[in-house]
C-alpha cells in the first residue's frame, strides 16, 4: 500500500522522527511515571515485529500500545520529565486507495495526522511547525486544558503564521480517546485532512486488559473525478468516505486472534455526517464516549455504534468467532466510491437494441446500472484519471460490492503475526451455497410457485 508523503520544501529540515526518538531508557520511563509490569503478566498471542513491539510497549509503559491501521503514531521523547512531541503541518500527497491520489494538507507526511499517545498525568509539550501557505493552529479536541492552550485562532491565541513554530504545553488530567485538528479556517483545513487522534491511557489500568487496541478516524471528502485536490467547499455531496484516510479496497484489515479482548476507538471529524458503524458477527459494548468512561451498569449490547460529528466512541468485545467479518458505515452511500447525484436512475430499464445502435458511434458502449451497481467491478472497465470504481474489489468468493467506509475484522484461531492472514477458510458445510434439488424436495420448497402465494400460505398456517 502506498503511503502518504509530504510535498518537498526548499527549506527542508530533519524529519520529526529523526529529531525526536521514542526510544527511552529505563530511567526515562520511570521519570515519566509509567508503570512497569512484570513479564509474566503479559499476554503473548502472536510473534513477529508487531507483536514484539506491542509486548515491549506494554512492559515499558503499563498499557497496550494502540494500533493504527493504515496510519502512524507521533514519536516522542522525555525532556526534564516532559513528554515532547513535534507536529509539522504541511501539504501531503495522499493515496486514498490504489488509483486515486490527491494533494491534501496533513501532519508529518500523513493524512490523517499521526496518533498522539500519552498517559493520564503526563506533562506534554507539543511543538507545531507550520509549513502550509496559510496560518493554522492546533486544537486538542476533548482534552481538558488551560484556555490559552485551546488552539482557537483569534480567540485563545494568534494563528501560527507560515514558517513559524508554536509551543503547546499542558498536563493531561483525564484518560480516553480524544482528537486534534486545526481550529483556523476549519472548513478548509479540516476538509483537506488536518485531523488526528489523541489517545490518553489511564495512569492506573482499569477494567479488563485488552489484547488488541485499534484506533480509527472517520472522514468524508469531495474529490472530483480527475481533480488533484479535495474540494473543501462541499456541503453535502461527499464522494469518498474513509477510515484512517483510506477508502476500501485501500483499508487495512483489523487482525485478531480468537479469544482476544478487542478495543476499537472510533473518532469522527467528517464535515457534515454522523456514521453508524456496524460490525458483523459480534455484539459489543460501548465503553467510552469522548466525555469519558461509561459505567458498566449503563452499558448494553449493540451491533452498530453511531459516531456523531466531532465525537469519539469506544467499543469492546471478545473475539470468539473466527472469520472475515465486515465492518462498515451503514449509510449505504457511504460504502461507495466517487458516487454523485448526477447519475441517471436506470434500474429496470430494458435497453433492447440500444447498445448495438450506440456502438456504431461509440464502439465499446454498454448500458450500465439497469441491474444496480454490483457488476461494475467485475466488468474491469477503465475509469477516468485519478478515480476508482464506485464499488469494491475481488474477495475470496466473488466481488465485494462495497467501497468507501468499509474494512474487515479478521479473526483467526492461530496467528504467526498480525500481518494480513489472507482470506478465511470456513470449515466444511459452514458456507452458504446453492441448494441441491434433493434438499428442496425434502423441505417442500417449490421454487417455481408464486412467491406471494407462499407468503400468504405461511401467514395462514402460522
Amino acid at each position: 500500500m502506498t503511503e502518504s508523503k509530504s510535498i518537498p520544501h526548499s527549506n527542508s529540515e530533519p524529519s520529526p522522527a529523526a529529531i525526536l526518538s521514542s526510544t527511552l531508557s529505563r530511567r526515562e520511563v520511570l521519570s515519566s511515571g509509567a508503570a512497569s509490569i512484570a513479564a509474566g503478566a503479559l499476554v503473548s498471542v502472536a510473534s513477529g515485529p508487531a507483536a514484539a513491539a506491542e509486548t515491549a510497549g506494554l512492559r515499558a509503559n503499563g498499557y497496550r500500545p494502540v494500533t493504527v491501521p493504515n496510519g502512524a503514531k507521533l514519536p516522542w521523547k522525555i525532556v526534564d520529565g516532559v513528554k515532547v512531541f513535534h507536529l509539522v503541518a504541511e501539504e501531503v500527497e495522499h493515496e486514498y486507495a490504489p488509483g486515486i491520489k490527491a494533494r491534501c494538507w496533513g501532519y508529518n507526511g500523513h493524512v490523517h495526522g499521526p496518533l498522539i499517545e500519552a498517559v493520564e498525568g503526563d506533562r506534554v509539550r507539543i511543538y507545531l511547525t507550520n509549513r502550509l501557505p496559510a496560518p493554522t493552529t492546533l486544537h486538542s479536541h476533548g482534552v481538558l486544558l488551560e484556555n490559552g492552550m485551546d488552539g482557537v485562532g483569534g480567540l485563545t491565541q494568534k494563528a501560527v503564521p507560515p514558517g513559524e513554530t508554536y509551543k503547546y504545553e499542558f498536563t493531561l488530567r483525564q484518560h480516553g480517546t480524544c482528537m486534534y485538528h486545526s481550529h483556523h479556517d476549519e472548513m478548509t483545513q479540516m476538509a483537506l485532512g488536518m485531523t488526528g487522534l489523541f489517545v490518553i491511557h489511564p495512569r492506573v489500568p482499569r477494567g479488563p486488559r485488552v489484547d488488541r487496541d485499534f484506533a480509527l478516524m472517520l472522514h468524508e471528502w469531495r474529490v472530483n473525478v480527475g481533480a488533484s485536490r479535495p474540494d473543501p467547499n462541499e456541503m453535502s455531496d461527499f464522494n469518498l468516505l474513509t477510515i484512517n484516510g483510506k477508502a476500501f479496497p485501500g483499508t487495512d484489515a483489523l487482525v485478531v486472534k480468537k479469544g482476544q479482548r478487542v478495543r476499537i476507538r472510533i473518532g469522527n471529524l467528517s464535515a457534515m455526517d454522523h456514521h453508524p458503524i456496524h460490525l458483523h458477527g459480534y455484539q459489543f459494548k460501548i465503553t467510552e464516549t469522548d466525555g469519558g468512561e461509561i459505567p458498566a451498569s449503563a452499558q448494553w449490547p449493540e451491533t452498530t455504534v453511531l459516531v456523531p460529528v466531532g465525537s469519539t466512541r469506544t467499543i469492546e468485545f471478545v473475539a470468539n468467532e473466527p472469520g472475515d467479518w465486515a465492518m462498515h458505515c451503514h449509510m449505504t452511500h457511504h460504502v461507495m466510491n466517487q458516487m454523485g447525484h448526477g447519475i441517471p436512475n436506470l434500474i429496470g430499464v430494458k435497453p433492447g437494441k440500444l447498445d448495438a445502435k450506440v456502438q456504431r458511434l461509440l464502439p465499446g458502449y454498454m448500458t450500465m446500472g439497469q441491474d444496480g451497481m454490483g457488476d461494475m467491478t467485475g466488468m474491469q472497465m477503465g475509469v477516468p484519471k485519478n478515480s476508482i470504481p464506485m464499488v469494491g474489489a475481488r474477495g475470496k468468493h466473488d466481488t465485494i460490492t462495497m467501497g468507501g467506509m468499509f474494512t474487515i475484522l479478521k479473526v483467526r484461531d492461530e496467528l504467526a503475526s498480525y500481518a494480513d492472514p489472507g482470506w478465511y477458510d470456513a470449515p466444511p458445510k459452514t458456507t452458504a451455497q446453492a441448494a441441491a434439488s434433493a434438499e428442496l424436495a425434502r423441505d417442500g420448497i417449490d421454487v417455481n410457485a408464486p412467491a406471494k402465494a407462499q407468503a400468504d400460505s405461511s401467514v395462514r398456517n402460522g
